[in-house]
């Protein structure tokens, strides 16, 4: 019995001395990224960690810009980003080019031309010589990099017309903020654009829509979503669920439109523009996205189905096998 009764108190001060010590951990660290200030969540989330519950206790966060979401395969491999929001084609790049069949789809980021919400649009001049797609043959068309988006919805609308790069138009690479001067200094005779940059007033003046995703893709996608590996997500759930609650308190704030002139005021400090410029977000005139981040996985095979017609991926890919809803859902549960 005294040996018993010694044991179980052994026990107990163990689980006291792990209880005490997982209480005083530091915050998980995440690593995460955006491509498009403002529209990309994580380049304004934490300016409203006022409506967080669990930041700086459980997990806090480190948020780092890329030009392409291609780019962020790379630093995914090279360990230096936890979360990244991919794109639709660069997920599955990274899972069957990339070998990173450790990947997961976590939750939704950004819905082209989704719930009758905006659909990304191509430029070109208004005064220029392009009219129609097939005047495209012979030029240079920029999109943010091979891979992309926007690049694989450029070539699905331009093999529509029976082209193909190099041998009928030639491709190149800039970022969305250099997509205005691409255009009208005539370096490229295409562009992509998207908000804010989209809303310059000179580029309205001078730019027009050829085409946009949804004529290119066939219908709404599914065109940027949240992904990281499984074994980072398993050792890390309960941190993992909180900040994903916590980005949905924060995406709940913002599309509130009692918090509309608020969350304007907070998107004209990060970029110095008028405030005004902001009257679009989270209306119809902006790209939908999910307040509690859940994705539209249909449209997401349709695009990935696509990306494998244009010989982008090397076989048939399923969505299903790398997506785990599980985090989102518990998260979205705890916020009333």
């Amino acid at each position: 019995m005294r040996k018993t009764t010694l044991w179980t108190a052994a026990l107990a001060a163990a689980a006291i001395g792990l209880a005490a010590n997982s209480a005083g951990a530091d915050p998980l660290k995440i690593r995460m990224s955006y491509v498009v200030p403002i529209g990309n969540w994580a380049s304004i989330l934490y300016e409203k960690k006022d409506v967080m519950q669990h930041y700086g206790k459980s997990y806090e966060t480190e948020v780092t810009r890329y030009t392409g979401t291609t780019f962020m395969i790379t630093a995914l491999g090279a360990g230096e980003l936890d979360v990244a929001d991919l794109a639709y084609s660069s997920f599955p790049i990274a899972v069957q080019n990339a070998s990173m069949a450790d990947l997961r789809i976590i939750g939704d980021e950004v819905q082209d031309g989704a719930q009758g919400h905006q659909s990304g649009r191509y430029y070109v001049l208004k005064d220029g010589p392009i009219k129609t797609v097939k005047d495209l043959k012979g030029g240079v068309l920029a999109s943010v990099g091979p891979g992309t988006a926007v690049d694989i919805a450029m070539r699905a609308m331009l093999k529509k017309s029976g082209m193909i790069e190099k041998r009928d138009y030639t491709m190149v690479t800039a970022a969305f903020p250099a997509m205005k001067a691409m255009l009208l200094e005539k370096k490229a005779q295409l562009v992509a654009a998207v908000q804010p940059f989209e809303g310059d007033p000179e580029f309205q003046a001078k730019a027009h829509p050829l085409f946009n995703n949804v004529e290119a893709l066939d219908g709404p996608s599914q065109f940027v979503i949240f992904c990281a590996k499984d074994s980072w997500l398993k050792k890390n759930k309960t941190a993992v669920v909180d900040w994903l609650e916590d980005m949905i308190r924060a995406i709940h704030w913002y599309q509130d439109p009692k918090n509309k002139d608020a969350a304007m005021e907070i998107f004209a400090r990060i970029t110095k523009a008028p405030k005004e410029s902001f009257a679009y977000k989270f209306g119809k005139g902006d790209n939908y996205q999910d307040p509690n981040m859940m994705p539209n996985l249909t449209a997401l095979q349709h695009t990935i189905d696509i990306m494998q017609e244009l010989d982008f991926l090397k076989a048939k890919f399923d969505v299903s096998k790398y997506t785990d809803l599980s985090y989102v859902k518990e998260a979205a549960a705890r916020v009333k």
